[in-house]
């Protein structure tokens, strides 16, 4: 029966021999060459070749002599860009992390004069009332001398002493307040203070950010000019895939070889390939896809 989802049958006699056996010319098999280009999990790699999902193919048999100094010195200037930008990218947001804290201080500042403006207005108004009980207490006793009972004058007396005592207990609040209003304004200051600041922080810190970005931009261009010349040594039938995997990959489109592994994945290569690296052959790891080049401590030949 066919196989479901599979390629069509076929009579093995029209394939090749396979392990140097013929099969039966009446034996059915599935016709392997009309499978995609993935491994079948009943047959050996070897019956077909295996594609690379890498999206920068290499041709298998590449025959391209590289010097691994060269590769070497172009990792090596690949990292230092990707350093220098790195560094460049974090001047802007140094300084966007100090505009956050002088808007915080900013922000701390005026609630600090929110509350003692708030302090302020309520003391007013406890001062206001105390006044005005004062009055009214003067107003009453200046009614005792014209009180026309006993029971009148004992009425005004009784609310004289609550006035009295409303007052008595209203001075206390007011001195309490006066002692917040007291403690809002060093608030206020220690804010305003700190908001200072920061805000001197910051401009020293723009001009230290400002400088250091010039002093990068200069190396930025002077590792890009290096680079743009070390580059022109690459083999011309090599240029063209080393461009597109730097774009893509930056400083990851090249890794040392790490004893026997890729020492940007971490793959084991195989014989072949650290043999021929020792050839000065250009490889790429066959997982990452990197270019490999042995360090300045393996020799090659």
């Amino acid at each position: 029966p066919a196989v479901l989802g599979g390629p069509p049958l076929q009579r093995a006699g029209k394939y090749r021999k396979v392990s140097g056996v013929r099969p039966r010319p009446d034996a059915w098999r599935p016709d392997y060459k009309s499978l995609p280009a993935t491994i079948c999990p009943q047959h050996s790699a070897h019956d077909w070749p295996l594609l690379s999902s890498s999206p920068f193919p290499m041709p298998s048999d590449s025959k391209i002599e590289i010097s691994p100094s060269l590769l070497r010195s172009l990792h090596r200037l690949h990292r230092q860009r990707s350093d220098l930008d790195g560094q460049l990218k974090r001047g802007p947001r140094q300084l966007q992390a100090g505009e956050a804290m002088i808007a915080q201080a900013e922000g701390k500042a005026e609630a600090a004069r929110e509350t003692l403006k708030k302090a302020n207005l309520a003391a007013d108004e406890k001062q206001l009332q105390l006044k005005s009980r004062e009055m009214r207490i003067v107003e009453l006793e200046s009614k005792l001398n014209s009180a026309a009972s006993n029971r009148e004058f004992s009425l005004l007396k009784e609310q004289i002493a609550a006035d009295k005592q409303a007052n008595s207990v209203l001075s206390d609040e007011i001195l309490e307040a006066l002692e917040q209003i007291d403690r809002f304004e060093e608030e206020v200051k220690q804010a305003d203070a700190e908001l200072a600041q920061q805000r001197a922080d910051q401009a020293e810190r723009s001009k230290q950010i400002e400088t250091r970005m010039r002093e990068l931009q200069g190396e930025l261009a002077r590792v890009n000019a290096e680079l743009e010349q070390t580059e022109q040594e690459i083999p011309a039938s090599a240029r063209a895939d080393y461009k597109r995997l730097t774009e893509a990959k930056g400083e990851e489109a090249l890794a040392p070889v790490d004893g026997d592994s890729c020492g940007g994945c971490y793959q084991t290569l195989t014989t072949q390939l650290i043999d021929r690296l020792r050839m000065s052959m250009l490889i790429r790891c066959p997982n990452c896809n990197a270019f490999l080049y042995f360090p300045e401590d393996r020799k090659v030949r």
